[in-house]
């Protein structure tokens, strides 16, 4: 059974988390500093998002960014939840980063706020474990 049991579910959780994060100024200056963007594709349910120093919104494949990341919703949820670290979801093929290299090292410690505050943005919504 999925984590997400809707796309409004999923969208809600995973805009309230980019929001926290560029509501801190130093996050929106690395981001402009280091000309970072994402898009963020998630399927099962399928929801894109693109954030970026201006703000976060729902996108579609002609949505440019310096890093797309694509996954599932449930990948997601573990990832976030700290029951799946990056690297093996990379090496298991579970997340597929397209983008450069160096602006991926760069965006990956800014999220770090986000990981403490994700079990309780899911919790609230319902997202099941």
């Amino acid at each position: 059974m999925s984590a997400y049991h809707s796309k409004e579910q999923a969208l809600s959780v995973f805009t309230e988390l980019f929001e926290i994060l560029l509501a801190d100024e130093l996050f929106v200056a690395r981001m402009r500093a280091g000309g970072l963007s994402l898009r963020l594709v998630q399927t099962d349910p399928a929801l894109q998002l693109h954030v970026g120093p201006s703000g976060v919104r729902e996108c579609d494949e002609s949505a440019s960014a310096a890093i797309s990341i694509k996954m599932s919703c449930d990948t997601a949820h573990q990832l976030w939840s700290g029951s799946l670290l990056m690297p093996l979801a990379l090496a298991t093929g579970k997340i597929r980063i397209r983008g450069s290299v160096s602006k991926v090292l760069e965006f990956v410690p800014l999220l770090r706020p986000a990981f403490d505050r994700y079990p309780t943005l899911a919790e609230t919504a319902g997202v099941r474990a």
